[in-house]
């Protein structure tokens, strides 16, 4: 694992963004660790997590010309990276859209830039690929091109078939996806920390990939 995702991993555990013991996920999946974006919630830490979304997209050459956060948690992934990356000397603009259409003022969905180009879609995780979906969609619709995907965890488990909801999107979009640490990266962090109290939790890790993981 590159020193470059193992402090991520661990700037999230400091966080609490990651944490482990016994959880519920969405799918109903009983899980040994959980993973809330939500939780880089104040200015220092979005900061850091801005610097460590665009170091992976810099490092991973995707050709984009403007950014897109989904609603909501993308609302925020996307103006921090756009800054830390025009710090970097890329500035490009961003967009968001909101839950509900607004009626009045500029009405409509989308906040922000004009979609035009080759967009990247920011946003935490892939879990059922729902908001890929609205978003390409969202993309298209303004005559744009969705250039890829950028994400913080990918938590490489099978979604609805046998195919995980990265491997999914990747498959039904043709679109790469980026991911700044995934779950291998998170079995590496448990095994170098065997002699702490993350030692514990390495064989439900390990059964839990077993029963839930994709290759």
């Amino acid at each position: 694992m590159s020193q470059f995702r193992q402090d991520f991993l661990q700037f999230a555990l400091q966080q609490n963004v990651l944490k482990f013991g016994e959880f519920t996920t969405k799918a109903g999946r009983q899980s040994p660790y959980f993973f809330n974006a939500g939780l880089f919630n104040d200015g220092a830490s979005t900061l850091q997590l801005a610097r460590f979304y665009t170091q992976a997209i810099l490092e991973n050459k995707i050709e984009f010309d403007m950014l897109f956060g989904p609603a909501y948690k993308g609302i925020i992934l996307a103006a921090a990276t756009a800054m830390m990356l025009a710090e970097k000397g890329v500035n490009v603009p961003f967009a968001y859209n909101r839950k509900e259409t607004k009626d009045h003022g500029e009405g409509g969905t989308l906040v922000g830039a004009p979609l035009q180009g080759r967009v990247l879609i920011i946003d935490d995780v892939i879990s059922a690929g729902t908001s890929v979906r609205e978003s390409v969609k969202l993309i298209k619709q303004a005559g744009a091109t969705p250039a890829g995907v950028a994400i913080a965890l990918d938590r490489m488990e099978k979604g609805t078939g046998e195919l995980s909801a990265v491997q999914e999107v990747q498959q039904q979009y043709g679109l790469p996806v980026v991911a700044i640490a995934n779950l291998l990266d998170l079995f590496i962090m448990l095994e170098q920390n065997r002699s702490t109290d993350l030692a514990q939790f390495v064989e439900p890790m390990q059964a839990y990939r077993t029963k839930y993981g994709v290759i």
